[in-house]
């Protein structure tokens, strides 16, 4: 018979290029990956990896293995969820979530209280991603619930095996000091009204970049960016300075203090931030309770 922690390993493996990233993500040793690998091989009675340069690809066969591997792991996750859902549905254990930085800090953490205190048997572990690993990860069956976001209006494409649900539309607004001159401007602003300003912007290849991109898209020359980071307290503490401004996402944004003011921009930068998780763990009482919780109108106080 099939093992299928040596199923799991050879879908990582495949996933990842070489054993010692499987070996990272499933947190077992190269040697441990490679012996799972060979197990599985045995097995079947056939080579299922060749190398590739540094790295392995699968055999003809190896392909066709994992191909019908899914319908195996479903039927597997399936199973257990049906068994954690007798007892009244209740959420209990860990629930591994993977998120980008910004929806754990405004989206996720405001929520864990109220979470504590409805699922008490239900614990959270929380690894940052950013949405294609995370995606990856759910994938793989190394987390249990990704929280992703849209890149420039582009929804992320989801393997077959994922299924996922809005959650919430992040907006950016423009982040000065108090003194600064457009503080004082008729609100909303537009990208005519940021011409000429010194910038803070987070690295290009960033949703956030990208919306500052589109805003000066217009303006003649190149603009003045004066600092390119990407951790957004650190940008408020250049903005507080007085000189230069900031387009930051309100989920990302701490709290501003008496220095900095926001001003809302016409039109909006926008980003739609999805929960997504396997199609087999449908009925999980912890992917449940926590969508819930996370969805528009649910009580964060």
């Amino acid at each position: 018979m099939i093992d299928v922690g040596s199923l799991g390993a050879l879908r990582s493996v495949a996933a990842l290029g070489t054993i010692a990233r499987a070996a990272d993500e499933l947190g077992f040793t190269a040697s441990a990956v490679s012996q799972q690998v060979k197990r599985l091989e045995r097995q079947v009675g056939v080579a299922l990896l060749a190398p590739a340069g540094r790295g392995v690809v699968l055999t003809p066969a190896g392909r066709a293995l994992l191909d019908a591997a899914p319908e195996v792991f479903q039927s597997l996750e399936r199973c257990a969820e049906a068994a954690r859902s007798v007892a009244d549905g209740m959420p209990t254990g860990v629930l591994r979530v993977a998120a980008f930085s910004t929806a754990i800090r405004g989206l996720l953490a405001p929520h864990l209280p109220n979470l504590a205190a409805e699922c008490p048997d239900l614990h959270l572990q929380v690894t940052e991603q950013d949405p294609d690993q995370a995606l990856h990860s759910v994938a793989a069956g190394t987390a249990d619930l990704a929280i992703i976001h849209d890149a420039d209006g582009l929804s992320p494409r989801l393997p077959s095996s994922l299924t996922h649900r809005h959650l919430h539309t992040d907006l950016g607004d423009l982040v000065m000091h108090r003194g600064h001159p457009l503080a004082a401007a008729r609100q909303p602003l537009t990208s005519a009204d940021v011409v000429g300003q010194a910038w803070v912007t987070s690295p290009p290849g960033t949703v956030c970049h990208q919306w500052f991109r589109r805003l000066v898209a217009d303006q003649p020359g190149e603009p003045d960016v004066r600092h390119l980071v990407d951790d957004f307290a650190t940008q408020l503490s250049l903005v507080a300075a007085g000189y230069v401004v900031a387009l930051v996402p309100r989920l990302a944004r701490p709290a501003l203090g008496d220095d900095l003011v926001t001003r809302v921009l016409q039109p909006p930068p926008m980003r739609e931030v999805s929960a997504a998780w396997r199609r087999s763990a449908d009925a999980s009482p912890a992917i449940r309770a926590v969508v819930a919780e996370l969805l528009p109108g649910a009580d964060v106080s």
